[in-house]
């Protein structure tokens, strides 16, 4: 086999070795049937148990009571940007949105589309360093729902607690950083991810809505954007990914099979402050972006002396099989994404790398 690199990527992202082997050695015949999950029908025999098992899964690994509904849709959290305000938001009526780095940002920008958004908390004129405590966030008395975003991937901002809504009903983007720790999904009314960071391979996206919620969903909706369609009909109104789903429900495995989200939020917690200890250690060589109360355990972000060392650096580090360096596009930088199924190991080189660059340039 070719030798892994440790890949640093924000998404897809590396996924657990033993999964990739299982599910290699599955490709051409799930269960002994003679055919690959990519070939079998979402509707068969053969497939109802693998949907069922993921769903299963994460409401395990979750805490997911029955009054909520697991979905697995398309369209990655981009268009839940759009679905969350066309089924909750209607002419007349306003959201209140939390904004703490790009991807909140994009959210607005698609809800401004259907009615009014308060943005009742902002972070772009500190240029996203920080998130706010709950005592901070002062909601809208009529708001239909607050929207956030558990971890901003560009920016490297996570939210240390899980959003009170005070009785209103909570939203959240966690894209980034669910199955990485114990959340309270109760104080949610629905929680939407793309599965390509830590839930599975990119094209599907997990959307747990809460009952009450979807009986909110107006008549007349478009079926493939109404959550109450969609949870009736089972995440299958359309052909679902069925590779994708197959995959989610090997790594929730894994997961419970490796100690469970407390569990997963320890090494996380172990691999995040090894490298912002690194940061802190090298006398202003490396300047990490987010404030300490805020730095993300999933994505590292931070800059070097220059764009053109930024640069070098992340091209030398390519070189030394460390991959996925270079900061989002908008931003610039370097990002390092240690996800549930990043290594230790990697960690550590990145470390050891990052001292001998600086003691070379600096």
């Amino acid at each position: 086999m070719t030798e892994r690199i440790y890949n640093f990527s924000a998404g897809p992202a590396v996924l657990p070795l033993s999964v990739l082997e299982k599910a290699q050695s599955e490709l051409l015949s799930l269960n002994g049937i003679g055919m690959s999950v990519m070939e079998v029908s979402h509707r068969s025999k053969h497939f109802a148990p693998v949907l069922e098992s993921a769903i299963n899964g994460i409401r395990e690994l979750l805490g997911v009571r029955d009054n909520y509904k697991i979905l697995f849709l398309q369209g990655g959290a981009s268009l839940q940007f759009s679905m969350i305000p066309m089924n909750f938001l209607g002419t007349g009526e306003a959201a209140d949105y939390v904004v703490t780095g790009a991807w909140g940002k994009k959210a607005v920008k698609e809800a401004q589309r259907c009615g009014t958004v308060n943005t009742i908390f902002s972070t772009a004129d500190s240029g996203f360093k920080s998130v706010p405590m709950q005592d901070e966030l002062t909601f809208s008395e009529n708001a239909k729902y607050i929207h956030y975003t558990s971890n901003e991937t560009i920016e490297g901002v996570e939210f240390k607690y899980d959003l009170d809504g005070k009785g209103l009903p909570v939203v959240c983007d966690a894209s980034s950083n669910i199955l990485s720790k114990p959340i309270d999904v109760e104080k949610h009314a629905l929680i939407y991810a793309g599965a390509q960071k830590n839930i599975g391979p990119s094209g599907v996206t997990l959307v747990i809505i809460r009952d009450d919620l979807i009986e909110q969903v107006p008549e007349n909706q478009h079926s493939m954007l109404d959550y109450c369609v969609l949870a009736e009909n089972n995440s299958m109104l359309n052909t679902p990914n069925t590779w994708g789903i197959y995959l989610i429900n090997l790594v929730c495995e894994h997961i419970k099979g490796h100690g469970g989200l407390a569990e997963m939020e320890k090494k996380n917690e172990e691999k995040a402050k090894i490298l912002y200890d690194a940061i802190e250690a090298s006398d202003g060589f490396y300047r990490g972006h987010a404030d300490k109360s805020a730095r993300s355990l999933m994505n590292v972000t931070y800059r070097l002396p220059s764009e053109e060392l930024e640069k070098q650096f992340a091209s030398e580090a390519t070189k030394q099989n460390l991959d996925g360096l270079k900061g989002h596009r908008s931003v610039g930088g370097i990002r390092a994404s240690i996800y549930n199924a990043f290594p230790k190991e990697g960690v550590e080189a990145l470390v050891e790398f990052m001292k001998d660059f600086a003691q070379k340039n600096g």
